[in-house]
């Protein structure tokens, strides 16, 4: 089924949709008919000659430059080409499509003055393929992701660089071989284009998807650990939810509770003189529940944002009314990448503190490293190593970023998020934290084969018979990087999720 935009029914599910499944997309009737009414509201203040930002005025510090009608569309032409100033990496193609994406749905409100065309252009863009080259620096997240966008918009223009067909071509060629007529900038557009917070939005609805797959995964990666290390899952009981009522550590428990059920290993040693479990073991529900209550703070300003008109200035034509704001500015964004990946961050800290009691002998009762040669094999000691380092690198990319401000535009922007940075960060401390829960899915599994005939929970048998069906047990050394990476993609993928809720049913969510 297609994705119908109309700037309020957009989904996080929607996004991933068109950004990784290339699903069609298409503009709403209704949008279509708001889109119209309020471009001839913008038509009529150019011809009237009122002064409005952006469409008879220069722009930034420049605001009190007055513009000529005869002006006008050079002037958004001009905004585009000298606003193309990103730097660094291309973004990966399903951020650049969930970026055209939000954008065509922001400007599908009706708020923005912009031609259908417009729309339309970036719909048959996303709809055939052609992808700009949208560089990932550049954006201070405050009077919108303006560098990132402007070379966006330079295909449309074609000018810039695209992807088609899995090739890097002239935004030109890019948009001839996909049969799409370029656009010509009218009052208005350039700066409505440019003038929002798309980018680092997309990036956060993207993110926010993988990591509600990343806090499940975590969850019956922990569970597998609790039963190789012969722990206990009393500290889960519903009572104690109930006396300390946070949504995220009641829904943790409950999934932990449906992931040991039934636990063979746990009844071996229901009766042994341990009291209770360290804190990376029995303090899962609160730690987890945290990160979830975090994640659900995100997810409830991301769906919010995806559904926002973001430029400046915003224009209500059933009113008469043009007002100078400021919806562009990403502080709520920027936050909510630092709040994300503080959180994802905790996920990796516990996390290596269970593989530490599991490869530790003195720690698990089981052999050290987690191999039967011990001396002559190394087992999962290095594998340790880079679980460390990578939850020390998350140290320092936890920093926010969104705290941090550097006056631009002749002080005229003397506040800015850091939104760009937020979201950069957030993505790396992402991929740190895949590995490391990668890492103690192996340590487990491994765990889990020296409590063999015993069985665990049916949620963790489910998780460690995916495991054992792609990485086999660790008799003899050999290269542990191709077996990080093959669970990290059972973790990615939300293979391990799935394998999980198809045996135990779907577990609690955001």
């Amino acid at each position: 089924m297609p994705v119908i935009i109309d700037g309020e029914t957009l989904s996080i599910n929607d996004v991933v949709s068109v950004a990784r499944n290339l699903e069609e997309v298409r503009l709403s009737p209704a949008a279509r008919k708001e889109v119209m009414k309020c471009r001839e509201f913008v038509e009529s203040l150019v011809e009237s000659e009122k002064v409005v930002y952006g469409v008879t005025t220069g722009f930034g510090a420049f605001d009190s430059v007055y513009i000529s009608k005869e002006q006008s569309d050079k002037l958004q032409e001009n905004l585009i080409l000298s606003h193309s100033a990103g730097v660094g990496d291309p973004l990966p193609q399903d951020i650049v499509r969930a970026v055209m994406l939000l954008r065509a749905n922001s400007l599908s409100m009706g708020y923005s003055g912009v031609r259908v065309d417009i729309i339309e252009t970036l719909i048959c863009m996303l709809n055939s393929g052609v992808h700009p080259v949208i560089p990932e620096k550049g954006s201070l997240g405050a009077s919108g992701d303006l560098a990132n966008l402007a070379h966006m918009v330079l295909v449309m223009l074609g000018k810039g660089e695209a992807f088609h067909k899995g090739e890097r071509m002239s935004g030109n060629d890019a948009m001839e071989s996909a049969g799409i007529q370029t656009i010509k900038l009218s009052s208005k557009e350039g700066l409505a284009l440019i003038n929002g917070t798309q980018v680092i939005t997309a990036i956060a609805a993207l993110l926010v998807h993988d990591s509600q797959i990343l806090v499940k995964t975590s969850e019956i990666t922990a569970c597998m650990s609790l039963e190789a290390l012969k722990g206990t899952a009393r500290a889960f009981d519903e009572k104690i939810g109930m006396v300390r009522p946070h949504k995220g550590q009641i829904k943790c428990a409950d999934n932990l509770r449906r992931l040991t059920a039934d636990s063979e290993i746990m009844e071996s040693h229901r009766y042994d003189k341990k009291v209770q479990d360290a804190y990376s073991l029995r303090c899962i529900p609160q730690i987890m529940g945290a990160i979830r209550d975090s994640l659900s703070f995100v997810k409830e300003k991301v769906e919010i944002e995806i559904n926002s008109a973001t430029d400046n200035p915003l224009l209500f034509p059933d009113e008469d009314e043009v007002i100078s704001c400021g919806n562009f500015h990403g502080q709520v964004i920027a936050i909510s990448h630092d709040l994300l990946g503080i959180a994802l961050s905790e996920i990796a800290s516990v996390s290596e503190r269970r593989i530490e009691r599991l490869v530790n002998p003195q720690l698990s009762e089981l052999p050290g490293f987690l191999t039967e040669k011990e001396g002559l094999d190394s087992g999962f000691m290095v594998a340790h190593y880079t679980a460390a380092a990578l939850v020390s690198e998350n140290k320092v990319f936890a920093h926010p970023a969104s705290v941090d401000s550097i006056p631009t535009s002749a002080s005229k922007e003397d506040h800015v998020s850091m939104g760009m940075a937020a979201a950069l960060k957030a993505r790396k401390i992402f991929e740190n934290v895949s590995y490391v829960i990668a890492i103690e899915l192996l340590c487990s599994a491994q765990g889990i084969d020296f409590r063999k005939p015993l069985r665990a929970g049916g949620g963790a048998e489910a998780a460690y018979e995916l495991v054992r069906s792609r990485v086999p047990h660790l008799k003899d050394d050999r290269i542990l990087s191709i077996d990080i990476n093959k669970a990290r993609e059972m973790v990615i993928r939300g293979e391990l999720v799935s394998a999980v809720e198809k045996a135990v049913g779907e577990l609690a969510g955001f």
